[in-house]
């Protein structure tokens, strides 16, 4: 038996400082991180002093700047620690750093919450006069609007004060779900690839569907199901009591729908949720298709749930290295044109990445940083195609920071959760724009049709079931249905037939598949991942259809932050999420894709 390939430690990574993100652009040594630390602390009581002081235009300045004055600090310190600690998760000297820079984020948080209740304690005139008064007010005029937007919305501050103090209760059930579903829920044995008797985990089950084994994916479909049907009424009270809580909450801050209440936080009308769900169901004739191609191309006479995860496509023999990679990035993202292009060979020339693995790295990839930081990006890399859609990925958030951050001031230096993804699926699309039409081997073609379908399945369709089921709940809990197991199920299941239509057969253990969402638990979350998708796919078609007009526009979203609500800025790139053309010209582009993969299986 040959020993498995040992992990390298982060000091042979550091060895090649090339490969490795330069965390000195933020502090030069750990001793400076920790003056800044001090400093941070010490600034945290002067602002909390500031509680209190808010009586007019010019006091409103001074604790609106202090208030950011003090973020931006305490972000670079943040920064500086997680970075530091992700890179090696066993130092236990960074985690220390990361876990002090935690506590002390969470106490500028604190130190700096009066002043929300101090914008609403003004009337609109009063504010409209402020900045009469206050001339350098109007720099932060939309900053303060969406403080001032939950006027309608707050309660008095003893009844604010009561509630917050409830929120471990209102958490209970999201808390519940995860003990019992992480950690109490034991999945039984199943037989593994190599023959081998293994407990399943969640993990595993992921990795089983995709096996090319058929029995084996049977078996960690039914044994997954089996330890959930034993506990569902437990899930199904946990779940209800997430329903209520949610509704609760909406309704004693004056909305008339939950719904209401979360699209409300996230600066959206209501028309974005339904014009995404009923478009969806407008357009279920497409995946009905890419199931029943599904079947066809895995010759079974009966398509189960157990068969939707296997690649259908095979492997595609790609191996690229991480120099050749980010050749291949910058030829794909040439149709942004050159600006573009400068910050993306910044990330390469400046050390913005960090790329090899090593032991006790984070797992996985993500983009981040601070307002007066390069955006960095955390790798995991490998020498393969996925990894490629992972660097474009996490290059599109960071070009999105580094835009927002080069045109805006500090205030409006970041963008919310509802605009960043669709920043990154942006270079994901251009991506699979390029391969397609630069491969000429029909295996990686076939390969990245079905990476694009399956994902666009998954983001858009899946997503969009789980948002629409995610409404019927709590819409029933609002009427006072009792939502039981049985009625739970019965629901979902209608609802999986619906989107996945008669080529699939049947499974009555996928009724059960609520149980197991812990997105249900992120209160009206899941559908901003299917509007990204959606909006990433239109907006990329357009840059490649016509550059000349529209990477101006794309660009200005990128340079926007959150200068203005988030529905106005993607608006101006050329997409209006409360109209369906956004998401009609999407499942066009997937329909094409899916004429291409038919045309290329059919060969």
């Amino acid at each position: 038996m040959t020993e498995g390939k040992k992990q390298i430690t982060r000091a042979e990574v550091e060895k090649n400082p090339a490969q490795t993100w330069d965390l000195t652009k933020v502090f030069k040594t750990d001793s400076d991180w920790e003056a800044a630390f001090k400093k941070v602390d010490s600034q945290t009581e002067q602002v909390a002093a500031l509680s209190g002081t808010v009586k007019d235009g010019e006091s409103l300045l001074t604790a609106v700047q202090a208030v950011l004055a003090l973020y931006r600090s305490v972000e670079n310190v943040y920064v500086y620690a997680s970075s530091k600690s992700n890179q090696d998760t066993g130092n236990n000297k960074y985690a220390a750093f990361a876990a002090r820079a935690g506590s002390l984020a969470a106490k500028v948080e604190s130190a700096s919450s009066f002043l929300t209740p101090a914008i609403i304690a003004f009337k609109p005139d009063q504010i409209a006069d402020f900045y009469t008064q206050t001339p350098a007010l109007e720099a932060y005029h939309h900053l303060i609007d969406s403080y001032a937007k939950n006027r309608e919305h707050t309660l008095t501050p003893a009844e604010e004060k009561l509630l917050a103090s409830a929120g471990d209760v209102f958490a209970n059930s999201a808390d519940t779900f995860s003990i019992l579903d992480d950690s109490d829920l034991k999945y039984g044995d199943v037989i593994d690839e190599n023959g081998d008797q293994v407990q399943l985990t969640q993990g595993l089950y992921s990795t089983m569907l995709e096996s090319d084994d058929r029995a084996i994916r049977k078996a960690a479909f039914t044994t997954i199901y089996e330890a959930y049907g034993k506990f569902k009424n437990t899930f199904a009270t946990v779940l209800y009591g997430q329903m209520k809580a949610d509704n609760f909450i909406a309704s004693a801050h004056k909305f008339s729908s939950d719904l209401a209440a979360q699209t409300f936080s996230h600066d959206l009308p209501e028309t974005v949720f339904h014009t995404l769900v009923d478009t969806t169901n407008q357009h279920l004739d497409l995946l009905h298709r890419y199931v029943a191609l599904r079947k066809k191309l895995l010759g079974l006479s009966e398509l189960h749930t157990y068969d939707l995860y296997t690649p259908i496509a095979g492997k595609a023999d790609f191996p690229v290295d991480f120099e050749a990679a980010k050749a291949i990035v910058l030829e794909a993202l040439k149709p942004l044109g050159g600006q573009y292009l400068e910050g993306i060979q910044r990330e390469f020339d400046e050390r913005w990445i960090d790329v090899p693995e090593n032991a006790g790295k984070r797992s996985g990839a993500y983009s981040d940083g601070a307002y007066d930081t390069v955006p960095y990006i955390l790798l995991n890399w490998q020498d393969n195609l996925d990894n490629i859609f992972t660097l474009i990925h996490e290059s599109g958030h960071s070009q999105h920071s580094l835009l927002t951050r080069t045109n805006q001031p500090y205030q409006y230096g970041d963008y919310p959760i509802f605009l960043a993804e669709i920043a990154s699926t942006t270079n994901e699309m251009l991506l699979t724009d390029y391969l397609l039409k630069t491969q000429t081997d029909p295996k990686i073609k076939a390969y990245v049709l079905n990476h694009y379908l399956d994902g666009f399945k998954g983001t858009v369709f899946r997503q969009t079931q789980f948002a629409e089921f995610e409404d019927w709940m709590h819409k029933e809990a609002q009427k006072g249905t009792a939502l039981t197991a049985d009625v739970l199920s019965e629901h979902y299941g209608a609802l999986n037939k619906k989107f996945y239509g008669d080529a699939l057969t049947f499974d009555p253990q996928i009724a059960l598949e609520w149980a197991r969402i812990p997105h249900f638990y992120y209160n009206y979350y899941v559908y901003q991942y299917a509007t990204g998708e959606s909006a990433a796919t239109t907006l990329s078609q357009g840059i490649i259809d016509d550059p000349e007009k529209n990477v101006p526009l794309y660009l200005g979203y990128l340079s926007a932050g959150s200068s203005d609500y988030p529905l106005n800025v993607i608006k101006k790139a050329g997409v209006d999420m409360e109209k369906a053309d956004y998401l009609n010209k999407a499942f066009d582009v997937f329909e094409k894709r899916l004429n291409e993969f038919e045309a290329l299986a059919g060969k």
